[in-house]
């Protein structure tokens, strides 16, 4: 599980964003740079650290020896949440987990060194692993 080793603070604001401003296409991230292959997000959404450990897996399963993988994601914002039937008040609950906000347009996962038929095979099925629509682009 992928999660930071230090933090500076230990537990960060909400940040609610409107639809509208989620919808906004990613500004960074959105070209595969290292690999042949990538998996590209369509919609916004969390994506958790054992979401991201999930899809690893299944990639590094095609890569084997030859192949190469990136992950271009880092879960860094903490979520916080309180035990089951606590009353409300008394602070903020505790950190539960890590989490990578995606905007469409981030390339989350990049391959290469593998032929294009198992890549692309393995990349859906990745995807599937994700809470977000993927799409399966290549270097251009």
């Amino acid at each position: 599980m992928l999660f930071p080793k230090k933090v500076k603070h230990r537990k960060w604001q909400t940040q609610r964003l409107s639809e509208k401003r989620l919808n906004r296409p990613d500004t960074r991230g959105t070209d595969v740079v290292f690999g042949s292959f990538g998996l590209k997000a369509t919609t916004p959404a969390r994506v958790t650290s054992n979401q991201i450990e999930a899809a690893r897996k299944v990639l590094t399963r095609a890569t084997s020896k030859t192949g190469k993988l990136w992950i271009r994601i880092f879960p860094d914002r903490p979520v916080t949440a309180k035990p089951a039937e606590v009353g409300m008040g008394s602070g903020k609950g505790d950190p539960k987990k890590y989490v990578f906000q995606v905007r469409p347009g981030r390339v989350l996962f990049e391959m290469d060194g593998v032929p294009e038929d198992i890549a692309r095979a393995h990349l859906r099925q990745a995807g599937m692993k994700l809470p977000v629509k993927t799409a399966i682009v290549t270097r251009q």
